[in-house]
């Protein structure tokens, strides 16, 4: 069959972040590829990709491995956020299953610069320990899923920020921002000055569009919580950016190593 007979390939994005969006755009500009991105759905008005979108759970990593069959899947990337560990092992076991090439994009994690005081932890448990012999006043932006874990601390008070609304529990003194990045520089300072911060808490998440908050705490001299990544499947190649994740299909389709 020639290359102008040959249907589309079919490129699966698990996305929900910028660098999915961003892919997704690229690929979609591309004839020879068919991209359909899946979203968890755990945000009520996402920002959809480009392309084909699907959105909601497989059904763990046998129900993917199906989904994969059952729509001629030639490639898998895993661009979802850092944090959401258990897709990432289930697409590495579903993958496999299924015999489709899998490709991670990870953004890159923060490092922390000389004048930065970090308390890196391994868990929202751990940093809703660290936070008594730190402040009281808290910007928490570690998303709504996890209020839990501070909803003990009544002694301190919480500025909360997410994309949608948190439901309990939660912690009984607190005030919730609806916003989603990206964020300034002066925003963040800001936010910091207004309601009197004196601990940030977040997770490693990597974004550009969200590391001004490290920037103004470092200014303001305010201690950061942060909390380190989960781990992730192992001898699963890697891309840092869009530009090298399409870089990888490229190479894949342009040999013999899929359908």
């Amino acid at each position: 069959m020639s290359d102008a007979a040959r249907p589309p390939r079919h490129v699966l994005i698990l996305g929900g972040t910028t660098e999915a969006r961003r892919l997704a755009a690229t690929l979609t500009a591309e004839p020879a590829l068919r991209v359909t991105s899946s979203l968890a759905g755990r945000v009520a008005a996402p920002r959809l990709p480009d392309g084909e979108v699907r959105i909601g759970g497989f059904g763990g990593p046998d129900g993917l491995a199906r989904w994969l069959r059952e729509h001629a899947v030639d490639a898998l990337i895993d661009a979802t956020h850092p944090f959401a560990g258990t897709i990432s092992f289930n697409a590495a076991e579903a993958a496999a299953t299924a015999h489709v090439p899998l490709l991670a994009l990870r953004r890159p994690g923060w490092v922390p610069g000389p004048d930065d005081t970090w308390h890196q932890v391994a868990s929202l448990e751990e940093a809703a320990a660290a936070l008594p012999a730190l402040g009281s006043r808290i910007f928490l932006t570690t998303g709504r899923m996890g209020l839990a874990h501070f909803s003990h601390l009544t002694d301190l008070w919480f500025l909360v920020r997410s994309v949608d609304a948190p439901e309990p529990p939660h912690p009984p003194r607190m005030a919730v921002l609806l916003d989603r990045g990206p964020f300034t520089l002066e925003g963040e300072r800001e936010l910091l000055r207004t309601h009197r911060i004196d601990v940030l808490v977040t997770k490693d998440s990597g974004a550009a569009a969200t590391a001004p908050k490290l920037a103004a705490a470092r200014e303001a001299g305010i201690p950061v919580v942060v909390v380190r990544r989960p781990p992730t499947p192992e001898g699963v190649p890697e891309a840092v950016d869009p530009d090298e994740a399409a870089e990888w299909l490229r190479r894949l389709f342009s040999g013999a190593g899929a359908r």
